[in-house]
């Protein structure tokens, strides 16, 4: 259940991240490249997927799907 918890962290951490980065850079604070914006974007999405893909996992195994 630790897991759990962790990867949600994360996820909520790249996303808090990448929005003050873009408030920052919108407000002339900092410079930041575009390509570190969508690079924590695709960080975002695999930990997104992944915790997704473990929800499912978790969730066949107990309720045993049975695919044709």
């Amino acid at each position: 259940m630790k897991l759990d918890y962790a990867t949600y962290f994360l996820f909520i951490a790249v996303g808090i991240f990448m929005a003050i980065g873009t408030f920052s850079k919108l407000m002339g604070i900092v410079y930041i490249d575009s390509d570190w914006f969508w690079f924590l974007a695709g960080c975002g999405l695999a930990i997104e997927g992944m915790i997704s893909l473990f929800k499912q996992k978790r969730f066949d195994k107990k309720y045993k799907i049975i695919e044709k």
